[in-house]
């Protein structure tokens, strides 16, 4: 699977309207952010001008919308432009807003998707932080509500809708790409049922609620502007709505999301059973390794600690050595007993030149986990280039893996690499890398 880089917004864009639950005006602006920032929203209208992370911890209220809070500062109903982020893939943004809740629009995520098409998006120098789950993790209620998570290679979502007395049920069911997400989600709205319309005003609910922002179920009947927009926009809408609660865990999932009724309650609980889920799931890794910042040689328990690579993977012994802050030396004691030897040219057996490139990118990952701010992530190899094999290595052979690092760019690294033995190169290349969290 090809390694995903974190996207922010390429420029601002604004967008103003009526709330639906405060019925106030609003300007909601989506902003570029730096690498790891996540989704943060702000308070312009306030003094200081606040921020409050779309996190979790922050929940706050969720009757009819998602509220989240930091001491006395909140923002309501952040469920919509939330999911229409998560669903078009950026990962780090800004939400400055003029009031406490988002405009309405069309009671859909489609006048924030069309907004964020407006900013357009930008790819960043960093791998974007995806969990894929391996657990399986559920929550329930007592009112039958019940969301599993099940381990998946892809974002999938479920969901399954029931109104009073059968009324209103619904299913979808779809993988979760931004194609996917502005076609089959986006333009699906909010909707509720006529008897609860006078219960949640005297509560100052649905202040800005008009039928063309909301879907009216009574009875038997859907009364909305225009029709439908989907047979089953009741149950898409609520898909929509589950995406945008889920990412206050933190972070994208890779996995199957199962969904019995939802609603802002268990998915947000949900989204803090999984984000204390992953810090567990963090607090399980040993502490990094801390490298040398001067010349020293590391044992094999060292090199262990600081590849995740075990045999026949490991392509390195030991390192000999470190030349400043850009050059590193490692070691490979070849023996006739490597796997490879026994099935690479038996009668002449000699060391693959992927292995040697291999070993070579090992060097260069520890090389690029010395840099202070990369200590405790893994290495990634990405490409490699100019490649040329000059000699062939052979059983018995002491290899020496020199790399030098001549760019580093955010976690994109490039280093040039080659490999010897008795002082004569039998591999060199042109190596670039990618360094994430473990």
């Amino acid at each position: 699977m090809a390694i995903q880089m974190q996207k922010t917004l390429r420029t601002s864009a604004s967008i103003q309207g009526t709330s639906l639950h405060t019925g106030q005006p609003v300007k909601l602006t989506i902003k570029p952010a730096e690498v790891n920032t996540g989704l943060k929203f702000r308070r312009i209208d306030l003094p200081d001008k606040p921020f409050i992370d779309a996190s979790a911890a922050n929940v706050q209220t969720v009757e009819r919308a998602t509220t989240l809070a930091e001491g006395s500062v909140n923002v309501h109903t952040v469920e919509h432009i939330l999911s229409a982020l998560t669903g078009m893939g950026v990962d780090n943004a800004i939400i400055e807003m003029d009031a406490n809740e988002p405009p309405i629009g069309d009671g859909s995520a489609a006048p924030y998707v069309e907004l964020i098409k407006k900013a357009g998006l930008e790819e960043q120098d960093a791998p974007c932080q995806v969990w894929e789950i391996r657990e399986p993790l559920m929550v329930e209620n007592k009112n039958g509500s019940m969301i599993v998570i099940m381990p998946d290679r892809k974002f999938r979502v479920s969901v399954t809708v029931s109104g009073p007395d059968g009324r209103v049920t619904q299913y979808f069911h779809s993988e979760i790409t931004p194609e996917t997400y502005e076609n089959e989600l986006s333009r699906a709205r909010t909707f509720c049922f006529y008897e609860d319309i006078q219960p949640l005003l005297d509560k100052g609910l649905i202040q800005g609620g008009t039928l063309d922002n909301a879907i009216v179920i009574k009875g038997e009947q859907y009364i909305c502007s225009g029709g439908l927009r989907y047979h089953n926009e009741c149950a898409r809408h609520k898909t929509m709505d589950l995406i945008g609660d889920l990412i206050l865990n933190g972070r994208r999932i890779l996995g199957h999301v199962i969904a019995v009724m939802p609603g802002h309650g268990i998915n947000t609980t949900m989204a803090a059973k999984m984000q204390k889920s992953f810090e567990s799931m963090l607090a399980m890794r040993p502490k990094p390794m801390q490298l040398p910042a001067g010349d020293a040689v590391l044992d094999t328990a060292e090199v262990l600690k600081l590849l995740p690579h075990r045999y026949p993977f490991l392509m390195v012994d030991r390192i000999l050595g470190f030349e400043g802050d850009t050059k590193c030396i490692g070691q490979k004691n070849l023996s006739m007993n490597e796997l490879f030897f026994q099935g690479h040219f038996p009668g002449h057996p000699v060391m693959p030149g992927v292995l040697q490139l291999e070993a070579m990118a090992q060097v260069a990952s520890i090389l690029m986990l010395r840099i202070p701010e990369n200590m405790g992530k893994i290495g990634y190899f990405m490409s490699c280039d100019k490649v040329k094999w000059r000699k062939p290595v052979v059983p018995g052979d002491v290899l020496i893996i020199e790399t030098e690092l001549v760019k580093m760019r955010g976690a994109i690294g490039v280093a040039n690499g080659r490999c010897l033995v008795n002082g004569e190169v039998t591999c060199e290349a042109e190596l670039k890398f990618m360094v994430q969290d473990a």
